[in-house]
């Protein structure tokens, strides 16, 4: 083995130094720049270029890169900050800014720090902008404190190379006490609008209570009047037809008078009864009895006075018309009566307080706005001719 003389060395060190500066070299000459990132590149100290994203070559020794920015937006959040309002109360305000930039070299030579600069800015803007509001509109105009911090902030960073897209105030917490203060308002804001709800509801529910009331007593009082009339016309009419058959079957003494003694038992028939009272025309009904089979009276008073058989004290225009409905009209006047009704119900339910419409009820006034029924025919008189009374004697 052959000794290794100190100039080999001395070249073996010359030349590993030199492939080391070699590799230093090329490695600080070959720089990639990632997507969204933006590379301030000095030359000699003093700004040269900006490398964007991609591969870029370099002097080495003779460039530097100085900083690489950012360039997506970026979200920051600044710890709370007190603010007084004009009603000297201390508010903590949280707040956070939506920035981008949009010029590496202003981000870069313009302003040392501006993440600190965009935060001592919003800070100060803050105080300006709450100062001049009490805490009710501090806690209610927040679109307005985010419009004039955004105003002031963008006009302030523009030359920094920041855009401020957006200010947000993520909290603002007033003191303790004044919290309660505003829970206990806003409690009595909510019984006080409950019971405003409540007595609006008991005074609609009244006035549905009262109108429904109403309306049914008048149809109630115009259905017992129809009602009323009505079964007085039947009565009339069943009088006078009663009364016309009377005659026409010419009905003679001794029938009559046979039928008042068979009513006469009747009056004692109830066992309560101890008294029996006989009327005063007694003595006449058996006197027209008596006529009935003699033929005669007793010689005293007006004698009985015969009309012929089948003859009526009545003529043909003492009858009034037959006024009933027909049946299948009447259900269906019901009905329409009934339909009217619930549609009634149903306007003064969604109407509630509305003042009472006469109009609404005038399909239910029997007699009004419907067609009128078919008068039934007028019976005729009977043209057959009664058996004689019998006459006295026979």
């Amino acid at each position: 083995m052959t000794d290794t003389s100190p100039g080999q060395i001395a070249l073996i060190v010359v030349l590993g130094l030199v492939l080391l500066f070699v590799i230093v070299a090329l490695v600080r000459a070959v720089r990639i720049v990632p997507q969204a990132v933006a590379v301030i590149v000095e030359r000699l100290g003093r700004y040269n270029r900006t490398l964007d994203a991609g591969l870029h070559l370099l002097i080495p020794f003779v460039d530097r890169v100085r900083a690489s920015v950012d360039l997506r937006e970026q979200v920051v959040s600044f710890p709370p900050q007190p603010v007084i309002t004009s009603d000297n109360l201390v508010v903590s305000i949280d707040t956070v800014i939506y920035f981008q930039v949009t010029s590496p070299k202003d981000a870069v030579y313009e302003i040392a720090n501006y993440i600190t600069g965009i935060e001592q800015l919003t800070v100060t803007t803050l105080r300006n902008v709450i100062g001049s509001m009490d805490l009710e509109q501090t806690l209610t105009s927040r679109d307005q404190i985010n419009g004039q911090l955004r105003g002031v902030l963008d006009e302030a960073t523009g030359k920094w190379g920041i855009r401020v897209n957006r200010v947000e105030l993520k909290a603002i917490d007033p003191p303790a006490s004044v919290q309660g203060s505003m829970e206990q308002q806003m409690r009595a804001e909510r019984d006080r609008r409950a019971a405003i709800l409540t007595a609006e509801g008991v005074k609609q529910s009244q006035i549905l209570t009262a109108e429904g009331e109403k309306q049914s007593a008048i149809l109630r009082a115009e259905g017992d009047a129809q009602s009323a009339i009505l079964r007085a016309e039947g009565e009339a009419r069943a009088i006078l037809q009663v009364f016309d058959a009377v005659h026409r079957g010419d009905a003679d003494p001794k029938l009559l008078a046979y039928q008042y003694l068979q009513t006469l038992p009747k009056i004692a028939s109830s066992p309560s009864n101890k008294m029996w009272f006989l009327p005063a025309e007694l003595s006449g009904a058996l006197g027209w009895l008596s006529k009935g089979f003699t033929g005669h009276g007793d010689g005293g008073g007006d004698e009985y006075v015969t009309r012929p058989a089948g003859s009526s004290p009545l003529g043909a225009e003492d009858l009034p018309p037959a006024s009933l409905t027909d049946p299948g009209e009447a259900l269906a006047e019901a009905r329409r009566e009934s339909a009217a009704a619930t549609a009634d119900a149903t306007s003064a339910g969604t109407l509630a307080g509305a003042p009472f419409d006469p109009t609404v009820e005038r399909g239910q006034r029997p007699g009004v706005d419907r067609p009128s029924p078919s008068a039934a025919a007028t019976p005729e008189p009977s043209t057959g001719q009664q058996p004689e009374p019998p006459t006295a004697g026979s």
